[in-house]
């Protein structure tokens, strides 16, 4: 069988001609078909031309009818799915993509569908942390005709794809350690970044004891990542702040989990997996922007020196803190980084991204990110990006109305309000730490800086597949981030 293989997402009242002689309406047209094809319907056909295969996979009816996020998303179906129908063929090496209906979106969905995360050891995984060499991909892509978009698709997907990796490694694997050294590998060499590993000592140093409470259950040692990128024309210009919470393993602490998938919550790093991947796409793509990303690191343990619940902390900004449930534990170690990175940098704009509540999972299912925003124009921002990337968000209510259900404790905030808007309870007690959302003389002047807390607990994980991505780890939102830091640039 041939090494090689074209792909041509096919619009059947256009069809492309991309491919040099290869009629592929014609060979499309082989095929008995309803008048009806959805999007994704792949064919395999063989010797076009004499030693290559060609996937051709349909754009859906009236594709040249649509517009905008709607058009680009068909093409990443198409893609997609005539990726996975090859992966599955023995002997292909390289494959040519027909990428001219977007070649950002064709280079997304290629690299995407590719992924199969296994630490099966035959084949060979390329996954195993004990390789010494690494193994090439199953299959490499490239477009009939090079271009900037379809390279910078590629550098989406593999920051997406590097997420999932975080998320998809079992936590003896991927510790707080581990996690840095991974993050140093990825940024070696790339211009204009600069990486700090903090140890507990210095976390203590700064007061952070919201975030060290959650590290007294396990022996691990805690890590509080900093990635700095300055990619600003003037180096010292406001920043962007990314922080993400990176509990690599999250037992629910002394308020134990129940056994039944738990081994999921090795992916409780998953927001700091995704701005720290992010980042490395905004580095590479060399973006006109200074960004800081923070990540505290900690596994969540049930350790015989555990923070028990009802134990109060006071956290950095001082507030004092009461532990009503240690499997809340994710706000716990945001409060002391959100506030760290907004007091310390002044950045115009905070994003922090966390797996934090189950009760988004039940409000938004795997389809939506929640955000919580106290700017409309940063919501606005993040909506079209999350649209053209088709990484979707959801604006969810962040009221005071909440209040009374985390301020009614023996301390300033407690770390739940139960149930009702577990979710919304949850944003509201991160806001306390967000300084600078509010005027300094309490008037409606414009605030000094933009804060927006996304929950992925819900998009953290797929129990279905999508044309192009299979089931497992998502390592949204990524995409959604590049691109709104993207626009902020341009």
């Amino acid at each position: 069988m041939s090494t090689s293989a074209f792909i041509v997402p096919i619009d059947p009242k256009a069809p492309s001609t991309a491919i040099p002689n290869v009629d592929i309406a014609k060979t499309w047209a082989t095929v008995p078909r309803g008048e009806k094809v959805d999007v994704g319907t792949t064919s395999i056909f063989y010797d076009t031309p004499a030693t290559k295969i060609t996937a051709a996979s349909s754009l859906g009816d009236n594709f040249s009818a649509k517009k905008g996020e709607v058009k680009r998303e068909l093409v990443r179906k198409s893609v997609g799915s005539a990726v996975k129908a090859l992966k599955v063929l023995n002997g292909l090496k390289e494959v040519t993509v027909d990428a001219s209906a977007d070649p950002h979106a064709a280079a997304v969905a290629a690299h995407l569908a590719l992924y199969d995360f296994s630490l099966k050891t035959n084949p060979p995984s390329p996954f195993n942390p004990n390789l010494k060499k690494p193994i090439p991909p199953k299959l490499e892509f490239k477009p009939i005709e090079s271009s900037k978009e379809w390279d910078r698709g590629v550098a989406y997907a593999y920051s997406q794809n590097l997420a999932r990796t975080l998320m998809e490694l079992p936590a003896n694997m991927m510790t707080p350690t581990a996690f840095c050294e991974r993050a140093k590998a990825e940024f070696a060499g790339i211009e204009n970044v600069e990486i700090f590993v903090r140890d507990e000592d210095w976390a203590a140093s700064k007061g952070m004891n919201t975030f060290l409470s959650v590290t007294h259950g396990t022996n691990e040692p805690a890590k509080f990542l900093e990635i700095h990128y300055k990619g600003a024309s003037q180096k010292d210009a406001q920043p962007i702040a990314f922080v993400g919470k990176g509990i690599t393993f999250d037992s629910g602490g002394i308020s134990l989990k129940p056994g039944e998938g738990m081994k999921l919550m090795r992916g409780d790093m998953g927001g700091a997996a995704t701005v720290v991947s992010a980042t490395l796409a905004i580095a590479k793509l060399k973006l006109p922007v200074n960004l800081v990303t923070v990540t505290p690191l900690t596994e969540n343990l049930p350790g015989p020196s555990a923070t028990k619940p009802g134990d109060i902390v006071y956290a950095m900004n001082g507030k004092s803190v009461e532990v009503d449930n240690t499997d809340a534990e994710g706000r716990l170690v945001l409060s002391d980084a959100i506030y760290y990175a907004s007091t310390e940098y002044k950045p115009h704009t905070l994003i922090d991204v966390a797996t934090l509540t189950g009760a988004i999972v039940i409000a938004l299912g795997e389809i939506f990110t929640g955000v919580y925003s106290t700017s409309d124009e940063l919501w606005e921002k993040l909506h079209t990006a999350g649209e053209q990337e088709f990484d979707r968000f959801w604006r969810m209510p962040l009221s005071e109305d909440y209040g009374p259900q985390i301020y009614s404790s023996n301390a300033d905030l407690c770390n739940t309000g139960g149930r009702p808007g577990g979710s919304c309870t949850a944003a509201l007690f991160l806001k306390a730490f967000a300084h600078g959302i509010e005027a300094e003389d309490g008037s409606n002047a414009e605030t000094a800086m933009k804060w927006a807390h996304l929950d992925i607990a819900g998009t953290m994980d797929a129990t279905r597949p999508t044309p192009y991505q299979e089931k497992g780890m998502t390592g949204r939102p990524v995409r959604a981030l590049i691109e709104y830091v993207r626009g902020l640039a341009n």
